[in-house]
């Protein structure tokens, strides 16, 4: 989520130019139990919301909750590795003596935990009347998906609100923060160690990068945190800094030290920052390009350049450490019919590379009248996420946009009426997870207003829809949540659902947080997930 106060936006159409009005994704069959959308697919109808929207679901069930003060725009997740020791035997034998010193031992297996972390609201933001004791990042115990349980809250600085920057690192059992406070705090990162029991992480790090004190390179401006993520091997963390509009990598091969190596300058490129993934070996960044405009003409107007998308750089130098390590430009995919680019997920469907790419703001960026401008001129209002090839990673090219029925402008008329007196983020996606990186059949999306929906990918040119869920709307906001910012929270309206997606195909459960509501845990029903080749590999979602 990009700085919710004055957000700069973009309306963009496809460089692809595959033209005309974007066809939505086949609806999901509910089953019997069910509680479907009554209006279009992905809308709450403003009725519905004046009278106290009570949720959906379909093919999707809830089944645990924890509100606890609500959450804000990021969680991450971390599965402890199931480990079999020697444990000295200390019991008795049944003969009552002591036989601890003995010698001997029994097998034991490491207990196994699941554990949960999601960001909150900046104290500086926060109601007077919310505990200082529930300000940061909530940890949370998930191994029983019916009784999740909270451990206890991270507040270094970076971890009393790590915007959309929390990220775990399975290799190297590692969790991280840049200071992304309000959407732009300072230069600082915090690392944790979580390998001895995630429940309880210990701090490694809290320190300032890329200001000369770090013992790394000095960055070209103070870094500015917003969001970030890790390579793969867990030894290089990336932050994508707004204010500057920059991507600055931070070396973690000693995580008690983190080090700035070098920053890249969108603005060299015209282009903004926002979210970011890298490949599995390291030596690609996937970096949004996030999309600024003026004005609704620029939508049609053949000489105004698309700048929202991604743009994929070549890290090699950086994972190789060479001194005075360069990020360098590979290609470019930008577009027209999106704007406020979110993030991307590297994934192979099939044995062939894709790039997931997800917008925060659809064409008409994030007001009303921005809406209306886009509808009129036939692109989609709001964010959504697209399927692009990168087989040939000189030129990314499109194979299918995941469109809701309330994105296509010749609906325009039924939707826009449900958004009155509202601005910035509405209807349509924040963030987007799959299943497995490396064998990608499912895509899970938290969206604003269209609570978490659910697609099969397996046909990466055909995605369709398979579930969603949507939480029913709170009557008082949490004090965590930043569904307040712009006026957008309205008692008894649908909540924001903006982070990211966890899916579990060995219990066929996913968890996630929405902004009032907390974090809720959820379970498929009438055998629509997992496929019959899904995964969840741990630390391979986002």
């Amino acid at each position: 989520m990009c700085g919710a106060i004055g957000v700069a936006t973009a309306q963009s159409r496809d460089s692809e130019g595959d033209g005309g009005a974007p066809r939505s994704v086949p609806k999901a069959v509910c089953g019997s139990g069910d509680h479907p959308e009554t209006g279009l697919q992905g809308q709450v109808p403003a009725a519905l919301r004046a009278a106290g929207f009570k949720g959906f679901n379909c093919n999707l069930k809830l089944i645990a909750q924890s509100r606890n003060d609500g959450g804000n725009w990021q969680s991450t997740e971390f599965k402890e590795r199931r480990q079999r020791f020697r444990d000295r035997d200390d019991t008795d034998g049944g003969d009552g003596r002591d036989n601890r010193d003995n010698g001997s031992y029994r097998d034991e297996e490491k207990p196994f935990h699941v554990c949960g972390y999601y960001g909150s609201q900046s104290p500086s933001l926060s109601p007077a009347t919310r505990n200082p004791a529930t300000f940061g990042t909530r940890v949370m115990d998930v191994t029983n998906a019916s009784n999740p349980r909270l451990t206890g809250y991270l507040q270094t600085s970076s971890m009393l609100d790590p915007w959309e920057s929390l990220k775990v690192n399975e290799r190297r059992q590692l969790l991280a923060a840049d200071q992304g406070t309000n959407g732009g705090g300072g230069p600082g990162v915090d690392v944790y160690d979580i390998s001895q029991d995630c429940r309880s992480p210990q701090l490694l790090a809290s320190v300032a990068i890329g200001t000369g004190t770090d013992g790394g390179t000095l960055a070209p401006a103070k870094p500015v945190g917003h969001e970030g993520s890790f390579a793969p091997d867990g030894l290089t963390y990336y932050i994508g800094d707004l204010t500057n509009d920059s991507y600055h990598a931070v070396d973690l091969t000693d995580p008690t030290h983190p080090k700035h190596i070098t920053t890249f300058d969108m603005k060299t490129l015209g282009l903004g920052t926002h979210g970011l993934s890298v490949s599995n070996d390291g030596n690609r960044l996937y970096a949004t390009s996030l999309g600024r405009s003026s004005s609704i003409a620029d939508l049609t107007n053949p000489n105004v350049a698309a700048n929202n998308g991604f743009v994929i750089f070549d890290t090699s130098e950086v994972q190789a450490r060479l001194p005075n390590a360069q990020m360098k430009v590979v290609s470019k995919f930008l577009f027209k019919d999106g704007s406020v680019a979110q993030h991307t997920i590297p994934v192979s469907i099939r044995g062939k590379p894709y790039i997931i790419h997800v917008d925060e703001a659809g064409s008409g960026g994030t007001s009303n009248a921005g809406w209306a401008g886009a509808c009129a001129a036939g692109f989609p209002p709001f964010p959504m996420a697209r399927i692009v090839d990168i087989s040939n990673e000189s030129k990314p090219k499109l194979t299918a946009k995941v469109v809701l029925e309330i994105n296509t402008p010749e609906k325009c008329a039924s939707v826009l009426p449900d958004l009155v007196g509202l601005s910035i983020f509405t209807y349509g996606t924040h963030y987007c997870s799959v299943d497995n990186r490396n064998n990608a059949t499912t895509l899970a999306c938290g969206m604003f207003n269209s609570g978490i929906r659910v697609f099969d990918i397996r046909n990466p040119q055909k995605p369709r829809e398979i579930a969603y869920f949507y939480p029913a709307g709170v009557t008082t906001a949490s004090g965590g949540s930043n569904h307040g910012l712009g006026n957008n929270f309205v008692a008894g309206g649908p909540d924001w659902c903006s982070a990211q997606v966890h899916l579990d195909a060995e219990r066929g459960t996913l968890w996630t947080t929405c902004q009032d509501n907390g974090l809720l845990m959820l379970k498929f029903e009438h055998g629509v997930w997992p496929f019959p080749d899904s995964s969840t590999p741990p630390g391979e979602q986002n």
